[in-house]
Formats: C-alpha cells, sequence, structure tokens
C-alpha cells in the first residue's frame, strides 16, 4: 500500500524517455502542427551575430526550428535528433533534405566538436537531476563553438507540474549551470524570449562559447 505521508516518487530518466517516445510525445507533435514565422526572423538574427554552418539541435521534436534554419544554412549540414518516430517523420516534410536522427539526448552518436552549434529549445527543462549534467557534457562535446538553449528559467531548480504531472519540466538556471559543470565555457549573451517579438514563449535564451 501507498504511504500517502511520502512524496511521490519522480519518473526516472528512463521512464520519460518511453513516454516522451509513445503518445505522450505523439500528442505533443498532434499540439504543435501550425508554424511560427516570428521564428524565422529570431534565427536569421542568431546566425548573423553568431555564424554556423553545420548544426544540430538536439530534442528537434516535429522541426519547427530545422524548418526555419534550413532556408539559412545548407540542409545537408543540418541535424536533429529525437526519440519520438512520430516527431522525426514530421522533420523530413518540414525541412527537406535535412538529416533526422534517433538518439537519446544523453547518448548522441557524433564525434567529438562536429557542430559549429549545437542547441536545445525545451529540451533541458524535461531532463531529471540526475541526468541532466550527463545531457550537456553531451551537447558541448558535440559542438566546436557554440552552445544555445531556450529554455524556462529559475534562479533555483523548480519543479513544475506539465499537464497535471510532476517530474517532468523543471525551471532552472541553465546558463549557470553550463558554466559550472564544463570547463572553458564563456556566456556570451542571454535574454528573455517572447511570443509577441520572437514566437517563444517566456524562455530564456543563452548562448554561450567554447574557448578552451
Amino acid at each position: 500500500m501507498t504511504d500517502p505521508d511520502q512524496p511521490t516518487p519522480l519518473p526516472s530518466a528512463t521512464e520519460l524517455e518511453t513516454m516522451w517516445a509513445g503518445e505522450f510525445g505523439d500528442a505533443y507533435v498532434e499540439r504543435n502542427t501550425a508554424p511560427i514565422e516570428l521564428r524565422r526572423q529570431f534565427w536569421e538574427g542568431v546566425l548573423a551575430e553568431f555564424p554556423a554552418n553545420r548544426i544540430l539541435e538536439v530534442g528537434c521534436a516535429h522541426g519547427e526550428e530545422l524548418a526555419h534554419l534550413s532556408t539559412m544554412v545548407d540542409p545537408h549540414d543540418l541535424w536533429g535528433v529525437d526519440i519520438n518516430d512520430r516527431a522525426l517523420q514530421e522533420v523530413h516534410g518540414r525541412a527537406p533534405g535535412a538529416n533526422a536522427v534517433w538518439s537519446l539526448a544523453r547518448e548522441l552518436p557524433f564525434r567529438d566538436r562536429f557542430f559549429d552549434a549545437v542547441f536545445t529549445i525545451g529540451l533541458l527543462i524535461h531532463q531529471p537531476e540526475g541526468t541532466l549534467p550527463v545531457v550537456m557534457n553531451e551537447i558541448a562535446r558535440c559542438s566546436r563553438r557554440w552552445i544555445m538553449c531556450g529554455e524556462y528559467h529559475a534562479e533555483e531548480p523548480t519543479d513544475i507540474n506539465y499537464r497535471d504531472r510532476p517530474g517532468i519540466l523543471f525551471k532552472r538556471d541553465y546558463g549557470r549551470l553550463y558554466q559550472e559543470w564544463i570547463p572553458g565555457l564563456v556566456l556570451r549573451q542571454t535574454r528573455e524570449l517572447t511570443t509577441e517579438v520572437d514566437g517563444f514563449d517566456r524562455v530564456t535564451w543563452h548562448v554561450l562559447e567554447r574557448v578552451g
């Protein structure tokens, strides 16, 4: 019998990966089919300030970001990884020529520093405490220069019920964590993105550069 006085155990990384790979992840794709044109201007500004030719998105979902980026760089140098098959199928239609690959965020199938830039949008927020350093190190390992993330921010880790479930979405200071956990990264930009201007929902955007 479950003790009502004990907190509900939070899902493990494996449990979360299974959830996102299945119907829970399929439903996310279904809810986010409409393109967000404001993001095109956002990415044009990003590449103008932080130039990159070979780019990886970890947790690319249905390919919203890759669709915009595929008009700015050679799609064959554009990669996205995800664990939901339906999402990866969507990428092929939204960003023709881009590379959509099944992969866990904590075991990226690329050699060290293969990309000019590696980024996430709403991927780190779904990592449990024990797996987050592994995922962030994998992202940094694969980047030659830029590491970028757009994630929900809080000064201290905060568990936010997502779809009425605990342990699935965490607000944190991801820019600070990158610098604390990975030597040789310098924070080059932090700014708040908005739905009205950038097409993102209250996301904090960080750009870090590898200098070591």
